[in-house]
């Protein structure tokens, strides 16, 4: 999406001031005046674009944008470009700076429409939208913004300067830390997945524990993070999860993880700090995955994962016996033209 003057209120900033924001090396033209944002392929010449991935540097001499945050190894004759240590992160630095003059969408005050039991205690500054809910015992704390058409469920305890989106609910007695971000959609506390099979029916067990959300966290849309049957289901601190996530009863995961699109996490499984989840990734319950281990995407993980381990595949191996097994795969027409060949050559020679 081009960032343009139709959704920040006004966007006018030379290179030079760029360069200064990001503490970059301008070359070319520092006077030259900025009004916009893109991608490399889709940048105009009066706007910022980044290389931020190596494969995209072949384009950096058709692309149009005005100036290119670079690496600070890089050249391109001709273009204007700010040498960055990462253009990625000096990128979001100058659309951040910019964006504290973007219009303020955010709900201001309690709307008429919103239901707030009398037993809810919002502190000063709390915003709530349209027709949200907020059931008795609820806790909000200072700062926190909650859009239209939310739930928050009796005993509830969010903290500070959160952003909680439209269509967000959040179950009894769940606890949230500070500056969490939930996208619209998901759904905390919702009971876990428990039955238990008696005379050819199956009864439901009942779910009593929580869901503790710490501090920093963001959580996509349309994820789903059950309760503890017992106890709590823990999200750690600054733990990022992607769109369509599912996360169930009695999960434990650890501080500054990274969980992308489509994953599912069953029932007890613990991940240990600064563990990344490629999109759709399985993982069976009652396992646990070592601090810093990556399971590759579309992984289907079966048992537990040492520390530092990467894994591909289903059942997932580590990365250099799935990738091997993978190219063995590859080459089974081969390998059974040579099995006949071979099994022809024996004959002949039991024969003789």
């Amino acid at each position: 999406m081009t960032v343009t003057r139709s959704n920040l209120s006004v966007i006018r900033i030379s290179v030079a001031d760029i360069a200064r924001l990001v503490k970059g090396e301008s070359v070319g033209d520092g006077g030259r005046i900025i009004s916009g944002f893109s991608g490399i392929k889709e940048a105009k010449e009066n706007e910022l674009t980044f290389l931020g991935n190596p494969k995209y540097e072949p384009l950096l001499g058709d692309t149009q944008a005005g100036v290119i945050l670079v690496p600070r190894q890089i050249s391109c004759p001709g273009k204007t470009l700010i040498r960055v240590d990462s253009p990625s992160i000096s990128f979001a630095q100058v659309i951040n700076h910019l964006l504290k003059d973007a219009p303020d969408h955010k709900p201001h005050g309690i709307h008429p429409t919103a239901v707030v039991a009398p037993g809810a205690r919002l502190a000063p500054g709390v915003a709530v939208g349209a027709h949200t809910v907020i059931e008795d015992g609820a806790v909000i704390a200072e700062g926190s913004v909650i859009f239209a058409n939310c739930y928050v469920g009796h005993g509830t305890q969010l903290g500070k300067n959160c952003l909680i989106y439209p269509q967000v609910v959040l179950r009894e007695g769940t606890v949230v830390g500070d500056r969490v971000i939930i996208h619209s959609g998901t759904v905390v506390g919702s009971d876990g997945f428990g039955f238990v099979t008696v005379d050819g029916k199956h009864m439901k067990i009942p779910q009593v524990g929580t869901v503790l959300i710490e501090d920093d966290v963001e959580i996509g849309a349309n994820v789903t993070i059950d309760r503890a049957r017992f106890d709590k289901t823990t999200i750690g601190e600054g733990t990022k999860i992607d769109n369509l996530v599912q996360i169930a009863h009695n999960v434990t995961i650890g501080k500054h993880c990274l969980i992308v699109a489509q994953s599912g996490i069953a029932g007890s499984t613990k991940l240990g700090n600064y563990v990344i989840l490629a999109a759709q990734a399985g993982l069976v319950g009652h396992i646990d995955i070592g601090d810093g281990a990556i399971v590759t995407a579309q992984s289907g993980v079966s048992r537990s994962i040492k520390a530092g381990e990467q894994v591909f595949g289903s059942p997932a191996q580590p990365l250099k016996t799935a990738f091997r097994n993978n190219a063995h795969i590859q080459r089974l027409d081969k390998y059974v033209e040579t099995i006949k060949d071979l099994k022809k050559r024996i004959e002949e020679l039991e024969k003789k």
